[in-house]
């Protein structure tokens, strides 16, 4: 067999036996990557040992020489694999979740590595005859961590999606640092140690957010593909293929920063906005190839790198036994002080949820090393430059450190976890699977029965076969009744979350209906997102108080507010409120169905108590969505009529559209006729996704004439006075002014209202001014004005009052006349 064909029957026999591993791990109860490394161990000492040679059978001899010519360099592990695993597991990582914990995740990550690296360095500088700079390069190399057995376990035994969040970040962004810094110390050993600490420092942070920065931007100019790659689902999974690697290679070699830190930033990105710009079956089948390629990079990384054990550990002295296991202690002390003494300072600082101790032990226990410790340990293995002692002291080290954490802490993490006993579910849980499998029962007894009278079986065996499930019934209603009445508002809380997935289920039905567009989707499932992490964090109140920040007004919408007013540059402004107009529209139809939701499906899994009071608090919610879409529809009917026919005619749209496709589904009509039923649908509707138009009604001569002591003047006059003149949104709620304030602006009410807060208050609107009694008197302001919804306002700055009223006496004397009376009632 030639060269080529043995590489190629190694690799293929490789995969047939990863094939088999999964169901072998799992019936062994070990961690994957345990197992790989112990296969990996013995197909290398296989090939090192060659016992095939006593056998005749020239196939056995093929396999191992197969496997014998399968020698990847450190080049091609990094260059092959590390985009794969990189980018498969960035893009399963729910980035609002990890943007939430990004202090504890970059804490874990960042932080933890150079804590690491110190530790193992100084440890390995005071008790070998190696220079500091070499420790602390075997430090960087062992601070990689492989997170797949302990998120494995958190995810049996129900662990918070946080702590696992937590974990993969820490992962990804731990293995972008180590590899950072890993260049660096290699740099400065093979320069002969030159370069200061702070230089040092400063080129990590420029590779480490220059590469950031490179994935993001790589990863946008991706997303900006999609649109037009459209119908094309094999186009866009091989543009999200391309960008893996050209993110990794293209910042590396061409900018000189972190091609693994640009590689995870777009997986991140993609991930977060993959489900927004491709359509759902399209991103199911990307997430379905990217797992089959995690899957085989992790396996043939790990079965590969562990193929070189055997040489590397061979002939491994008592002493070096000992720089093992002193590495192993001072990571496993390293993660320690991580988790036990940086994690609660966050905690303290708000910047995270507290971690308990038992889990915290877990996480330290569970700081696993696999491929890319190996990989790197190779890396310098094939350095020719690096010193032949050091080579041997760092390969000797890292190989046998890593088994030590796959041996001794993959196998006795699942028996820790048992031993604490996280491995158990809470009251709370065990009550929501008592009903849930008391739910579940139910309806199988009644399609059961429906079924057998629809089929006409027999009625004793329909009876035999229902008998077995109404025991168990009988069984579910005792244990679901037991102890509920004890958690009430646990029960809400469950409920509540329950109702917040499916409210972002919601969100994507809407964009793939094409109710919504892109951007809207995006406002909404960021905040039934933050809404789903408020409820898990406070229950019921964090859910009351996520879901008045969402009504809020943002900082971006705000910004665009004081650009109008400081600049009357409006375009921003224009956009902001149309994205909030569209955005409560459609967030009250997502809304309205949590209600059925909670009624229908809640109650029998959370009882009647704690769905009534669901169901009270999204009504509430409803309630506060209406009142602020009510507050911009009095300011904007036409454009809220104009959206309201565009919704109708997007409802009307999707419904043929399913119609069709449910047509060629059932072999009703054929492909081709449904192709031309759905175009003419799309000429029909030509125009119907681009966005209406909203006018801020903001123009100062418009807004002149609303108010009645302008309104006779001539249009000359109206434009001088205009020019006098800002105009100006004022959001509802919002202070206009603030008693105790200097007075330097009068303001006219073009539309809307304000209320003056005096005893009693007094409401101003259209054709009313306020403000003027401070310019007049020379006094602070005397009350707070505050708007009653959205209003247009006419700013009147104190260096153009007196100058407009010299102009104009009948103007003059109205405003004297009513602060005159004003001053009266003060």
């Amino acid at each position: 067999m030639t060269t080529t064909g043995l590489v190629v029957f190694g690799l293929v026999s490789l995969l047939a036996l990863m094939s088999l591993l999964p169901p072998l791990a799992a019936k062994l109860r070990l961690p994957y990557s345990v197992l790989l490394a112990a296969i990996g161990f013995i197909l290398g000492a296989v090939v090192s040992l060659r016992p095939d040679l006593a056998v005749p059978s020239p196939m056995l001899h093929d396999i191992i020489d197969a496997l014998a010519s399968v020698e990847i360099s450190s080049e091609a592990f990094i260059l092959i694999f590390l985009p794969t695993l990189l980018f498969e597991v960035a893009l399963a990582i729910d980035v609002r979740r990890l943007l939430d914990d990004l202090a504890p995740v970059l804490t874990m990550a960042v932080v933890a590595v150079v804590i690491c690296a110190l530790a193992v360095g100084f440890a390995l500088a005071a008790a070998s005859p190696f220079g500091l700079i070499t420790c602390l390069l075997l430090g960087s190399i062992v601070a990689t961590t492989d997170p797949a057995a302990v998120v494995g376990i958190f995810r049996e035994v129900g662990v918070p999606k946080r702590l696992t969040t937590l974990v993969e970040g820490e992962s990804l962004f731990n293995d972008a640092a180590a590899i950072a810094l890993f260049a660096l110390l290699l740099e400065m050993l093979l320069s002969g140690g030159d370069g200061s600490i702070g230089d040092t420092v400063f080129r990590f942070l420029v590779s480490f957010i220059g590469g950031a920065l490179a994935g993001f931007i790589m990863a946008r100019a991706a997303c900006a593909l999609f649109p037009f790659l459209g119908g094309w689902p094999k186009a866009e999974i091989t543009v999200t293929i391309a960008l893996a690697y050209l993110s990794f290679v293209v910042p590396e070699h061409y900018f000189h920063v972190s091609g693994v830190v640009s590689c995870v930033v777009a997986g991140l990105v993609l991930g977060s906005t993959g489900k927004i710009r491709m359509l759902p079956h399209t991103f199911e089948q990307m997430e379905g190839v990217w797992g089959q390629l995690g899957f085989w990079a992790n396996s043939l990384i790990f079965l590969l790198a562990a193929m070189f054990v055997p040489r590397i550990m061979e002939g491994t002295s008592l002493l070096e036994f000992g720089f093992i296991l002193l590495v192993y202690l001072a990571t496993l002390a390293a993660r320690g002080v991580t988790v036990y003494l940086l994690l609660p300072l966050l905690t303290r600082a708000g910047l995270m949820q507290r971690i308990n101790n038992r889990i915290k032990t877990v996480i330290v226990w569970g700081g696993l090393r696999g491929a890319v410790s190996l990989a790197l340990a190779l890396a310098v293995i094939e350095n020719t430059a690096v010193p032949a002692p050091m080579r041997d002291f760092i390969a000797t080290s890292v190989t046998g450190f890593v088994l030590l954490t796959l041996f001794i802490n993959g196998i006795t993490l699942r028996p820790l976890v048992g031993f604490f006993r996280l491995n158990r579910l809470n009251p709370v849980a065990r009550g929501v699977r008592d009903r849930a499998k008391l739910m579940t029962l139910g309806d199988v007894a009644t399609d059961l029965s429906e079924i057998a009278r629809a089929e006409g079986i027999d009625r004793e065996i329909a009876d035999a076969a229902l008998s077995s499930l109404e025991a168990r019934l009988a069984v579910a209603r005792a244990r679901s009744h037991r102890g509920v009445e004890l958690m009430a508002d646990e029960m809400v809380k469950v409920g509540l979350t329950v109702a917040a997935a499916h409210e972002v289920e919601r969100c994507f039905a809407l964009l793939n209906g094409r109710i919504v567009d892109r951007r809207i989707a995006e406002l909404l499932l960021r905040e039934a997102q933050h809404v789903r992490e408020a409820v898990r964090g406070s229950g019921r109140r964090g859910y009351v108080a996520a879901a008045e920040r969402g009504l809020g007004f943002s900082q971006s919408f705000r910004f665009a507010l004081w650009l109008q007013r400081t600049t009357r540059f409006e375009r921003l402004l224009t956009d902001a409120l149309a994205d909030r107009f569209e955005f409560l529209m459609a967030q009250r139809q997502v809304l309205a169905g949590l209600v059925p939701f909670s009624r229908d499906r809640l109650q029998p899994l959370i009882g009647e108590e704690p769905s009534v009071e669901i169901i009270k608090l999204t009504s509430r919610r409803i309630e506060a969505v209406e009142e602020s879409l009510l507050a911009l529809k009095l300011q904007y009917p036409a454009y809220a009529a104009a959206l309201q026919r565009q919704y109708l005619g997007r409802i009307a749209r999707q419904r043929e559209s399913a119609a069709y496709q449910s047509l060629a589904a059932n072999l009703v009509v054929s492909g081709e006729v449904e192709r031309e039923l759905t175009a003419e649908l799309e000429r029909h509707w030509t125009g119907l996704d681009k966005r209406c138009k909203l006018d801020p009604e903001l123009s100062a001569i418009d807004l002149v004439s609303r108010v009645p002591i302008f309104r006779d003047l001539d249009i000359k006059r109206q434009q001088s006075i205009a020019q006098l003149l800002a105009p100006q949104l004022v959001l509802p709620e919002s202070k206009v002014v603030r008693r105790g304030d200097k007075g330097d602006a009068m303001y006219f009410v073009a539309s809307g209202a304000v209320r003056v807060m005096v005893e009693p208050s007094v409401e101003l609107g259209s054709g009313d001014f306020f403000g003027e009694l401070a310019m007049l008197t020379g006094h602070p302001r005397n009350a707070d004005v505050v708007a009653l919804g959205f209003c247009k306002l006419l700013e009147l700055k104190a260096r153009d009052f007196h100058a407009l009223l010299g102009q104009d006496a009948g103007l003059k004397a109205r405003i004297e006349q009513v602060a005159k009376e004003r001053l009266n009632h003060v």
